[in-house]
């Protein structure tokens, strides 16, 4: 990758893609190739397969899905599973047609068995049942895997799949139906502190963890992997092996201690409830990133200071209209 390469980032104005653009565009990157939903369907074959050939990129970051937290999951699991799969489906076919031959599609943690010994392997994948609440959007990712490693055993393409953990940032959802974990306690517990209210309810048991990354760290990482020399890319992708590397944070916590955590940022002194009604997810899911970090990359954003970037991103786009 070259300061001249054209690079397409789909899905450049969500949490990942925007976080990819921004970092690729200040280290002097001018050749970016971007388009809104409104211009570019990717659920549409024909409109994705004309835009390959128009623009003809040699590397695509692949950002673009339909994502949500458990309770969007839970009620639009036909939503999460065929709009991911004709995205998936969609870009990287019309990617081989038009020979890209360097691909980052970007999953999640929870393609992984929700059962998995932790920290969680890529090796673990396709070793258990997976976790429930979210079972349709892992599958649609799980199938997005497989694809990039069948055209690189087909086709000798450099493809490969980046799992991250769980992520958060500048322009993340704080859309309580549709949000994650980490921006729904945010706006929860502002919304709180400005009612005056005594007490937060929280879903599940508090007991649950989790590792957050912050979403400019993955950017950091992906132009990293892009920048990675030939030799030391091609062993990632050797067709020989599942193109998969997980890229997380390297600690985690429980939902309670995340949530005193965003308490002490945000300065809420009220107490929380936790409604056990409500699923609580897997227990546990912890990467084991050690790939990634013996190539020589580190996340540098702590999580009480990314939690206090989020919530000036939060103020500054959703809560001052509140």
């Amino acid at each position: 990758m070259n300061s001249d390469s054209k690079i397409y980032i789909a899905g450049h104005q969500g949490l990942v893609g925007s976080a990819v653009y921004r970092a690729l565009h200040k280290q002097g990157f001018k050749n970016l190739v971007v388009r809104t939903h409104a211009e570019l369907d990717l659920e549409d074959q024909q409109a994705t397969a004309n835009f390959f050939q128009q623009e003809r990129p040699d590397i695509v970051v692949m950002a673009a899905a339909k994502v949500g937290g458990i309770h969007a999951n839970h009620a639009y699991p036909v939503d999460f599973l065929m709009r991911n799969l004709a995205i998936e489906q969609h870009v990287l076919q019309s990617a081989h047609d038009v020979g890209v031959k360097k691909l980052l599609l970007l999953g999640s943690s929870c393609i992984y068995p929700k059962d998995c010994p932790q920290p969680i392997r890529e090796s673990d994948l396709l070793t258990g049942e997976l976790e429930p609440t979210n079972r349709p959007y892992a599958l649609a990712k799980i199938a997005g895997v497989e694809m990039c490693w069948a055209f690189n055993r087909q086709y000798g393409t450099q493809w490969l799949t980046l799992m991250p953990t769980n992520l958060y940032g500048p322009g993340d959802q704080y859309d309580l139906e549709n949000s994650h974990v980490l921006p729904a306690l945010i706006r929860k517990i502002h919304e709180a502190k400005m009612s005056g209210a005594n007490e937060v309810v929280l879903w599940g048991s508090g007991t649950p963890k989790r590792e957050f990354l912050y979403s400019e760290d993955l950017a950091d990482a992906i132009i990293f992997l892009l920048r990675l020399g030939d030799k030391a890319y091609a062993t990632l992708v050797n067709p020989t092996q599942c193109p998969l590397i997980n890229i997380g944070y390297g600690e985690d916590l429980t939902i309670e201690e995340l949530a005193r955590l965003i308490a002490g940022v945000i300065g809420y002194q009220g107490a929380f409830r936790y409604d056990k009604t409500k699923p609580d997810g897997t227990m546990r899911k912890l990467l084991d990133s050690s790939k990634m970090m013996q190539l020589g990359w580190r996340p540098r954003v702590g999580l009480e200071e990314g939690i206090g970037l989020a919530y000036e991103d939060f103020l500054g786009r959703v809560g001052k209209h509140d």
